[in-house]
């Protein structure tokens, strides 16, 4: 019994890895390495409810626990050490580099929201979740819940505005 829910556990993660994890890097600005933390403790509070969820929804109950983990973690001061990765590239013709710094520009203005207004964009339009559900994972109120998604998107165009002066 214990291998049959291990195997499932297994295979539910190893089919949602990518997905949760991109979904943890956006919440945490696209640091890279806290995402891989907050992913981690979160599968492993799933590891001990699997047997209650596991025929229910696991993958919503991994992303309220990321969003509440990532509030959390943002709140703090200090987080220990904060490794950092540079990994430059050269430039090719026919390469993505266009869009990858358009991501990255992307999750550096994310990374400029609270950590709430974060979370309400990324669930609401990364994840394409209903409102209601949003504010069952932030744990609060729809309308603060869609305060927080229409001041975070508000803040993301301000931020992201482009800067060209249209000529002539």
């Amino acid at each position: 019994m214990e291998q049959a829910r291990a195997g499932e556990y297994d295979a539910f993660v190893a089919a949602r890895w990518s997905v949760l994890f991109h979904l943890a890097r956006l919440l945490t600005g696209g640091d890279r390495h806290r995402a891989e933390d907050l992913l981690q403790e979160s599968l492993v509070k799933l590891w001990f409810v699997w047997p209650k969820v596991a025929d229910e929804a696991p993958e919503a109950y991994v992303r309220t626990v990321l969003a509440r983990a990532a509030a959390r973690s943002a709140r703090r001061r200090w987080w220990g050490e904060r490794p950092v990765e540079e990994l430059p590239e050269v430039a090719a013709a026919g390469d993505l580099s266009a869009a990858v710094a358009e991501r990255s520009r992307l999750e550096a203005a994310l990374a400029l929201l609270s950590p709430q207004q974060r979370a309400a964009v990324v669930l609401r339009y990364y994840q394409d979740l209903p409102d209601r559900q949003v504010a069952e994972i932030l744990g609060c109120p729809v309308g603060t819940a869609r305060s927080h998604a229409a001041r975070g998107v508000a803040r993301l165009r301000r931020l992201l505005a482009d800067v060209i002066e249209p000529v002539g």
